[in-house]
Protein backbone atom coordinates (compact mmCIF):
# COMPACT_ATOMS: atom_id res chain seq x y z
CA UNK A 1 0.00 0.00 0.00
CA UNK A 2 1.41 3.38 -1.01
CA UNK A 3 2.10 5.87 1.79
CA UNK A 4 3.07 9.50 1.60
CA UNK A 5 5.24 11.63 3.87
CA UNK A 6 3.27 14.37 5.62
CA UNK A 7 4.36 17.98 5.68
CA UNK A 8 5.66 20.56 5.69
CA UNK A 9 5.89 20.88 9.48
CA UNK A 10 8.08 23.00 11.74
CA UNK A 11 9.74 22.49 15.14
CA UNK A 12 8.81 25.56 17.18
CA UNK A 13 11.71 25.47 19.67
CA UNK A 14 14.07 27.78 17.79
CA UNK A 15 11.34 30.33 17.09
CA UNK A 16 9.55 30.74 20.44
CA UNK A 17 10.21 34.08 22.09
CA UNK A 18 8.78 36.86 24.23
CA UNK A 19 7.60 38.99 21.32
CA UNK A 20 4.56 38.38 19.12
CA UNK A 21 3.87 36.27 17.15
CA UNK A 22 6.28 33.87 18.85
CA UNK A 23 5.03 34.17 22.44
CA UNK A 24 1.84 32.09 22.39
CA UNK A 25 0.65 28.87 20.81
CA UNK A 26 -2.20 30.67 19.06
CA UNK A 27 -0.07 33.33 17.44
CA UNK A 28 2.90 31.12 16.56
CA UNK A 29 0.68 28.55 14.85
CA UNK A 30 -1.00 31.29 12.83
CA UNK A 31 2.48 32.47 11.81
CA UNK A 32 3.55 28.92 10.88
CA UNK A 33 0.42 28.34 8.80
CA UNK A 34 0.89 31.66 7.01
CA UNK A 35 4.24 30.37 5.76
CA UNK A 36 2.70 27.17 4.40
CA UNK A 37 3.33 24.76 7.25
CA UNK A 38 0.71 22.12 7.95
CA UNK A 39 2.12 20.76 11.20
CA UNK A 40 3.96 21.96 14.32
CA UNK A 41 6.24 20.07 16.69
CA UNK A 42 5.93 21.40 20.25
CA UNK A 43 8.85 21.94 22.67
CA UNK A 44 7.31 20.76 25.94
CA UNK A 45 9.67 22.83 28.13
CA UNK A 46 8.45 26.18 26.81
CA UNK A 47 5.59 27.37 29.01
CA UNK A 48 4.85 30.26 26.66
CA UNK A 49 3.50 27.72 24.17
CA UNK A 50 2.45 24.64 26.13
CA UNK A 51 1.65 23.48 29.67
CA UNK A 52 3.00 19.93 29.86
CA UNK A 53 1.63 19.09 33.31
CA UNK A 54 -1.82 20.34 32.39
CA UNK A 55 -1.72 18.39 29.12
CA UNK A 56 -0.89 15.20 31.00
CA UNK A 57 -3.75 15.70 33.44
CA UNK A 58 -6.45 17.20 31.24
CA UNK A 59 -7.88 15.78 28.05
CA UNK A 60 -9.99 18.95 27.86
CA UNK A 61 -6.89 21.13 27.75
CA UNK A 62 -5.40 18.92 25.03
CA UNK A 63 -8.59 19.20 23.01
CA UNK A 64 -8.36 22.98 23.36
CA UNK A 65 -4.75 23.01 22.14
CA UNK A 66 -5.65 20.76 19.21
CA UNK A 67 -8.61 23.04 18.49
CA UNK A 68 -6.38 26.11 18.35
CA UNK A 69 -4.02 24.33 15.99
CA UNK A 70 -6.85 23.17 13.74
CA UNK A 71 -8.48 26.60 13.66
CA UNK A 72 -5.15 28.07 12.58
CA UNK A 73 -4.63 25.45 9.85
CA UNK A 74 -2.04 23.13 11.36
CA UNK A 75 -1.79 19.80 13.18
CA UNK A 76 0.41 18.83 16.12
CA UNK A 77 3.02 16.38 14.84
CA UNK A 78 4.90 15.34 17.99
CA UNK A 79 5.87 16.57 21.42
CA UNK A 80 9.59 17.19 21.92
CA UNK A 81 11.33 16.40 25.22
CA UNK A 82 14.90 16.88 24.02
CA UNK A 83 16.02 18.95 27.01
CA UNK A 84 14.39 16.68 29.58
CA UNK A 85 15.65 13.55 27.83
CA UNK A 86 19.19 14.91 28.00
CA UNK A 87 18.85 15.07 31.78
CA UNK A 88 17.86 11.43 32.19
CA UNK A 89 21.59 10.63 32.03
CA UNK A 90 24.31 13.23 32.62
CA UNK A 91 27.99 12.61 33.21
CA UNK A 92 29.24 14.66 36.21
CA UNK A 93 31.56 16.60 33.89
CA UNK A 94 28.44 18.24 32.40
CA UNK A 95 26.41 18.75 35.58
CA UNK A 96 26.82 22.51 35.77
CA UNK A 97 26.38 23.09 32.03
CA UNK A 98 23.17 21.05 31.85
CA UNK A 99 21.60 22.57 34.97
CA UNK A 100 20.30 25.28 32.64
CA UNK A 101 17.88 22.74 31.16
CA UNK A 102 16.12 22.25 34.50
CA UNK A 103 14.30 24.44 37.07
CA UNK A 104 16.51 26.42 39.48
CA UNK A 105 15.20 24.33 42.39
CA UNK A 106 17.19 21.30 41.21
CA UNK A 107 20.38 23.07 40.13
CA UNK A 108 23.42 21.53 41.76
CA UNK A 109 21.37 18.47 42.69
CA UNK A 110 21.99 15.82 39.99
CA UNK A 111 19.74 13.14 41.48
CA UNK A 112 16.85 15.52 41.97
CA UNK A 113 17.38 16.91 38.50
CA UNK A 114 17.26 13.41 37.01
CA UNK A 115 14.08 12.62 38.97
CA UNK A 116 12.51 15.80 37.60
CA UNK A 117 13.51 14.84 34.05
CA UNK A 118 11.98 11.37 34.35
CA UNK A 119 8.76 12.88 35.71
CA UNK A 120 8.70 15.20 32.70
CA UNK A 121 9.04 12.26 30.30
CA UNK A 122 6.22 10.45 32.08
CA UNK A 123 4.02 13.53 31.76
CA UNK A 124 4.87 13.76 28.06
CA UNK A 125 3.75 10.17 27.54
CA UNK A 126 0.35 10.95 29.02
CA UNK A 127 0.12 14.26 27.17
CA UNK A 128 0.95 12.56 23.87
CA UNK A 129 -1.85 10.06 24.47
CA UNK A 130 -4.30 12.83 25.35
CA UNK A 131 -3.37 14.61 22.13
CA UNK A 132 -3.81 11.44 20.08
CA UNK A 133 -0.19 11.42 18.93
CA UNK A 134 1.70 8.33 17.80
CA UNK A 135 5.29 9.47 18.36
CA UNK A 136 7.43 11.74 20.50
CA UNK A 137 11.03 12.95 20.02
CA UNK A 138 13.85 13.25 22.54
CA UNK A 139 17.53 12.77 23.44
CA UNK A 140 18.96 9.73 25.20
CA UNK A 141 21.28 11.63 27.53
CA UNK A 142 24.90 10.62 28.00
CA UNK A 143 27.11 9.02 30.61
CA UNK A 144 30.03 7.91 28.42
CA UNK A 145 30.31 10.88 26.02
CA UNK A 146 33.44 12.31 27.72
CA UNK A 147 35.11 9.02 26.77
CA UNK A 148 34.00 9.00 23.13
CA UNK A 149 37.60 9.19 21.91
CA UNK A 150 39.59 6.15 23.09
CA UNK A 151 42.40 8.14 24.72
CA UNK A 152 43.12 7.66 27.50
CA UNK A 153 42.23 4.01 27.04
CA UNK A 154 38.77 3.28 28.35
CA UNK A 155 38.73 0.84 31.28
CA UNK A 156 37.13 -2.53 30.60
CA UNK A 157 33.41 -2.52 31.28
CA UNK A 158 32.86 1.24 31.04
CA UNK A 159 30.79 1.13 27.84
CA UNK A 160 28.90 -2.02 28.84
CA UNK A 161 28.00 -0.44 32.17
CA UNK A 162 26.97 2.77 30.41
CA UNK A 163 24.40 1.10 28.18
CA UNK A 164 23.16 -1.15 30.93
CA UNK A 165 22.54 1.90 33.12
CA UNK A 166 21.04 3.88 30.24
CA UNK A 167 18.57 1.07 29.52
CA UNK A 168 17.76 0.76 33.22
CA UNK A 169 16.81 4.43 33.35
CA UNK A 170 14.86 4.48 30.09
CA UNK A 171 12.94 1.20 30.30
CA UNK A 172 10.28 2.44 32.75
CA UNK A 173 9.84 5.54 30.59
CA UNK A 174 9.51 3.48 27.42
CA UNK A 175 7.01 1.21 29.18
CA UNK A 176 4.93 4.28 30.02
CA UNK A 177 5.02 5.34 26.38
CA UNK A 178 4.04 1.83 25.37
CA UNK A 179 0.99 2.02 27.62
CA UNK A 180 0.17 5.32 25.94
CA UNK A 181 0.61 3.80 22.46
CA UNK A 182 3.38 6.24 21.56
CA UNK A 183 6.84 5.64 20.03
CA UNK A 184 9.93 7.43 21.35
CA UNK A 185 12.19 8.73 18.59
CA UNK A 186 15.72 9.26 19.87
CA UNK A 187 17.60 11.88 17.90
CA UNK A 188 20.94 10.38 16.85
CA UNK A 189 23.18 13.22 17.95
CA UNK A 190 26.75 13.94 19.10
CA UNK A 191 26.77 14.57 22.84
CA UNK A 192 24.38 11.66 23.44
CA UNK A 193 25.37 8.10 24.23
CA UNK A 194 23.17 7.19 21.26
CA UNK A 195 25.05 9.12 18.57
CA UNK A 196 25.24 6.72 15.59
CA UNK A 197 23.92 3.39 14.35
CA UNK A 198 26.35 1.28 16.39
CA UNK A 199 25.41 3.00 19.65
CA UNK A 200 21.69 2.80 18.81
CA UNK A 201 22.11 -0.96 18.38
CA UNK A 202 23.87 -1.23 21.76
CA UNK A 203 21.08 0.76 23.39
CA UNK A 204 18.40 -1.33 21.70
CA UNK A 205 20.13 -4.56 22.73
CA UNK A 206 20.35 -3.40 26.35
CA UNK A 207 16.60 -2.67 26.15
CA UNK A 208 16.02 -6.17 24.74
CA UNK A 209 14.59 -4.73 21.54
CA UNK A 210 11.90 -2.57 23.18
CA UNK A 211 9.40 -1.81 20.43
CA UNK A 212 8.97 1.83 21.48
CA UNK A 213 12.70 2.55 21.13
CA UNK A 214 12.70 4.34 17.78
CA UNK A 215 14.68 6.98 15.89
CA UNK A 216 14.17 10.66 15.13
CA UNK A 217 16.13 10.83 11.86
CA UNK A 218 18.15 14.03 11.36
CA UNK A 219 20.74 13.88 8.55
CA UNK A 220 22.50 17.10 9.58
CA UNK A 221 24.29 15.39 12.45
CA UNK A 222 25.41 12.57 10.18
CA UNK A 223 27.03 15.08 7.81
CA UNK A 224 29.01 16.59 10.69
CA UNK A 225 30.12 13.09 11.80
CA UNK A 226 30.90 12.00 8.22
CA UNK A 227 28.36 9.15 8.46
CA UNK A 228 26.44 7.76 5.47
CA UNK A 229 22.96 9.15 6.10
CA UNK A 230 21.39 7.32 3.14
CA UNK A 231 22.75 3.90 4.07
CA UNK A 232 21.49 4.60 7.60
CA UNK A 233 17.92 4.66 6.26
CA UNK A 234 18.47 1.32 4.50
CA UNK A 235 19.64 -0.23 7.77
CA UNK A 236 17.29 1.34 10.31
CA UNK A 237 14.17 2.38 8.38
CA UNK A 238 11.96 0.07 10.43
CA UNK A 239 12.86 2.08 13.54
CA UNK A 240 12.48 5.60 12.09
CA UNK A 241 9.33 7.18 13.51
CA UNK A 242 10.14 10.90 13.06
CA UNK A 243 12.15 13.09 10.71
CA UNK A 244 13.89 16.42 11.33
CA UNK A 245 14.61 18.13 8.03
CA UNK A 246 17.83 20.02 8.77
CA UNK A 247 20.76 20.90 6.53
CA UNK A 248 24.49 20.99 7.29
CA UNK A 249 27.89 21.13 5.65
CA UNK A 250 31.34 19.70 6.40
CA UNK A 251 34.24 21.47 4.70
CA UNK A 252 37.48 20.14 6.19
CA UNK A 253 40.63 22.19 5.70
CA UNK A 254 44.30 21.87 6.58
CA UNK A 255 43.46 23.44 9.93
CA UNK A 256 40.33 21.60 11.08
CA UNK A 257 38.00 18.70 10.34
CA UNK A 258 35.20 16.86 12.14
CA UNK A 259 36.12 18.27 15.56
CA UNK A 260 36.31 21.82 14.16
CA UNK A 261 39.04 23.16 16.43
CA UNK A 262 36.86 24.62 19.21
CA UNK A 263 35.79 27.33 16.79
CA UNK A 264 32.49 29.25 16.98
CA UNK A 265 29.80 27.97 14.63
CA UNK A 266 30.52 30.56 11.97
CA UNK A 267 34.15 29.36 11.68
CA UNK A 268 33.64 25.62 12.04
CA UNK A 269 34.40 23.11 9.29
CA UNK A 270 31.11 21.45 10.23
CA UNK A 271 28.15 23.84 10.39
CA UNK A 272 24.36 23.68 10.42
CA UNK A 273 22.73 25.55 7.55
CA UNK A 274 19.26 26.56 6.41
CA UNK A 275 17.52 24.17 4.05
CA UNK A 276 19.13 24.12 0.63
CA UNK A 277 22.26 25.97 1.76
CA UNK A 278 24.15 22.89 2.96
CA UNK A 279 25.26 19.57 1.52
CA UNK A 280 22.43 17.22 2.44
CA UNK A 281 20.87 15.41 -0.53
CA UNK A 282 17.24 15.76 0.50
CA UNK A 283 15.95 14.43 -2.82
CA UNK A 284 17.62 11.11 -2.09
CA UNK A 285 16.44 11.13 1.54
CA UNK A 286 12.79 11.75 0.68
CA UNK A 287 13.01 9.04 -1.99
CA UNK A 288 14.54 6.55 0.47
CA UNK A 289 11.98 7.26 3.17
CA UNK A 290 9.14 7.02 0.63
CA UNK A 291 10.58 3.75 -0.67
CA UNK A 292 10.35 2.31 2.84
CA UNK A 293 6.83 3.67 3.41
CA UNK A 294 7.68 6.30 6.01
CA UNK A 295 4.28 7.89 6.51
CA UNK A 296 4.83 10.42 9.29
CA UNK A 297 5.89 14.07 9.24
CA UNK A 298 8.80 15.94 7.66
CA UNK A 299 9.57 18.58 10.29
CA UNK A 300 11.85 21.55 9.68
CA UNK A 301 14.38 22.03 12.46
CA UNK A 302 15.98 25.36 11.72
CA UNK A 303 19.53 25.99 12.90
CA UNK A 304 21.90 28.13 10.86
CA UNK A 305 24.98 30.17 11.73
CA UNK A 306 24.34 32.69 8.93
CA UNK A 307 20.70 33.12 7.96
CA UNK A 308 18.00 34.85 10.02
CA UNK A 309 15.51 32.35 11.49
CA UNK A 310 12.49 34.03 9.93
CA UNK A 311 14.05 33.80 6.47
CA UNK A 312 14.97 30.17 7.16
CA UNK A 313 11.40 29.40 8.21
CA UNK A 314 9.90 31.18 5.20
CA UNK A 315 12.14 29.26 2.80
CA UNK A 316 11.72 25.96 4.65
CA UNK A 317 8.04 25.30 3.92
CA UNK A 318 8.27 25.46 0.10
CA UNK A 319 11.57 23.57 0.23
CA UNK A 320 9.99 20.65 2.08
CA UNK A 321 6.84 20.81 -0.03
CA UNK A 322 8.93 20.56 -3.20
CA UNK A 323 10.52 17.34 -1.92
CA UNK A 324 7.33 15.56 -0.90
CA UNK A 325 6.64 12.58 -3.14
CA UNK A 326 3.17 11.45 -4.11
CA UNK A 327 3.92 7.74 -4.13
CA UNK A 328 2.63 5.95 -7.21
CA UNK A 329 0.08 3.19 -6.79
CA UNK A 330 0.96 1.47 -10.05
CA UNK A 331 4.09 0.55 -11.96
CA UNK A 332 5.05 2.92 -14.80
CA UNK A 333 5.25 0.00 -17.26
CA UNK A 334 1.89 -1.57 -16.39
CA UNK A 335 0.64 -0.67 -19.87
CA UNK A 336 3.11 -3.10 -21.39
CA UNK A 337 2.00 -6.07 -19.37
CA UNK A 338 -1.17 -8.00 -18.94
CA UNK A 339 -2.66 -11.00 -17.22
CA UNK A 340 -0.41 -13.96 -16.61
CA UNK A 341 -0.45 -16.44 -19.50
CA UNK A 342 1.30 -19.47 -18.04
CA UNK A 343 1.47 -21.20 -21.40
CA UNK A 344 3.26 -18.18 -22.84
CA UNK A 345 5.62 -18.06 -19.86
CA UNK A 346 6.46 -21.72 -20.37
CA UNK A 347 7.12 -21.17 -24.11
CA UNK A 348 9.41 -18.19 -23.38
CA UNK A 349 11.42 -20.30 -20.94
CA UNK A 350 11.48 -23.35 -23.17
CA UNK A 351 9.55 -25.39 -20.63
Amino acid sequence: MATNIKGPAIFLAQFAGDAAPFNSFDSITKWAASLGYKGVQIPTWDGRLFDLKKAAESKTYCDEVKGIAKANGVEITELSTHLQGQLVAVNPAYDEAFDAFAPAAVHGKPKERQKWAVEQLMLAAKASKNLGLRASVTFSGALAWPYVYPWPQRPQGLIETTFSELAKRWKPILNAYDEAGVDVGYEIHPGEDVFDGATFEMFLEALKGHKRCQINYDPSHFVLMHLDYLSFIDIYHERICAFHVKDAELNPTGRQGVYSGYQPWINRAGRFRSLGDGQVNFGAIFAKLSQYNYASWAVLEWECCLKHPEQGAAEGAPFIASHLIRVTEKAFDDFAGGKTDQAQVNRLLGL
